[in-house]
């Protein structure tokens, strides 16, 4: 069994799908928009075959994102080496992005950084 896909609600879904394809070398398909309840998404397909759905709709309530909760926390991505994860890691910060942790090797060995990403969500970057 693998997971098929993730699915996140955003508000700006073209802000969103950007931020995946400019950071994160997603591939997104031409979207899909549901005329009678407002519902749009978009399918973001990565190098490994993961897929990540962003989806909008009219009336979503945007709760406050805290970094200590329960549920989902992050979205991990490898990057293959610690340079990648270095690199974007600076490049995020240097375009607006907060740095939450990292780079830094943790505890349990990963070599990672997270960042607050997209309309507050976070990010793991990792090797």
């Amino acid at each position: 069994m693998r997971i098929e896909h993730i699915a996140m609600y955003v508000n700006d879904l073209e802000a969103a799908r950007d931020f995946f394809i400019r950071y994160l070398g997603g591939r997104s398909n031409d979207g899909y928009h549901n005329k009678t309840t407002g519902f749009r998404s978009y399918f973001l397909s990565f190098d490994d075959g993961a897929r990540l759905e962003i989806m909008n709709k009219p009336g979503q309530v945007d709760a406050d994102k805290e970094l200590n909760r329960t549920g989902y926390i992050h979205i991990a991505f490898s990057l293959g080496s610690k340079e990648k994860v270095n690199e974007l890691t600076q490049n995020l910060k240097n375009d607006g992005y907060e740095v939450v942790s990292g780079p830094r090797i943790t505890g349990d060995g990963y070599y990672e950084s997270c960042i607050i990403g997209i309309e507050g969500n976070q990010i793991e970057l990792t090797v």
